[in-house]
């Protein structure tokens, strides 16, 4: 087993070298600078990881898509507890008030009115019936029988960072969500062509978070570009994003190991 550089985790298929020690004295970036310095670690994104590649060019058995949809669940519960850490430690309550939305977006909600009763039944459940589309019954869903204990250690170690982290550097770990909306407009693309038996409803997770991502960005971007200030705070911003860029690494690291990669 190869070992990447840096602080990354060691894995079997290496992630693009992103490590790089801190210079205390170096002069702070501008925004635009630092914004850019941000999004050039999308090199680092799991989108370039081998499952994924094979996912999406058509080279997954029904099984191995399955067993991505099983283990990613167990994300995907994980995000709304997440959100609700950044919450409970954040004493701005303009932050807060756009902040919940991501809560709802996952979880769903049922708003009550006079001119009737507003539902989503959110997230979550979109990914449910994503993986009844591809096989999977609601039952083996939810009780997380396929999840690999790796991708749950390391899903509770993202959760447990956003619960004891300053909310701001919670805030900035969120923002993988840079480079989302591309991964999900590539499985609309490719799925359809390549998987014609998942039921086409099943993707609606992926339409939605196509816009839901962009909007999460406007608001995790803007709060790490004012908060993280002096070169040494932005050096730190560029730590988290990578360290929330391995997390992602290492759940299709544990993926690949139980359920292997097609050439």
């Amino acid at each position: 087993m190869s070992t990447a550089t840096g602080n990354r985790l060691g894995t079997p298929f290496n992630a693009p070298a992103t490590f790089r020690p801190r210079d205390p004295d170096a002069p702070a970036w501008d925004r635009v600078a630092f914004e850019a310095q941000l999004r050039e670690q999308g090199r680092s994104y799991h989108i370039h990881h081998p499952f994924n590649v094979m996912l999406n060019t058509g080279k997954a058995s029904p099984e191995q898509i399955r067993g991505w949809v099983a283990n990613r669940f167990y994300y995907q519960i994980a995000i709304p507890v997440k959100d609700a850490a950044v919450l409970a430690n954040c004493p701005d309550r303009e932050v807060r008030r756009e902040w919940i939305q991501r809560i709802l977006d996952h979880d769903g909600f049922e708003i009550g009115g006079p001119n009737g009763t507003i539902r989503d039944e959110g997230g979550i459940e979109a990914w449910i019936r994503l993986g009844l589309a591809v096989g999977l019954t609601r039952e083996e869903i939810t009780d997380l029988r396929h999840v690999i204990p790796a991708v749950r250690f390391a899903v509770d170690a993202y959760v447990n960072f956003a619960r004891h982290a300053p909310w701001q550097e919670a805030v900035c770990s969120s923002l993988t969500e840079l480079f989302a909306p591309e991964i999900h407009k590539q499985r609309l693309a490719t799925w359809p062509e390549h998987y014609g038996w998942i039921d086409a409803e099943g993707l609606s997770y992926f339409r939605n978070r196509v816009s839901q991502a962009r909007r999460d960005v406007e608001q995790g971007l803007a709060v790490t570009l004012d908060h993280f200030r002096s070169r040494d705070q932005q050096e730190r911003a560029l730590e988290i994003l990578r360290f929330k860029l391995d997390i992602l690494w290492a759940m299709n690291d544990a993926m690949a190991q139980r359920y292997g990669v097609n050439a």
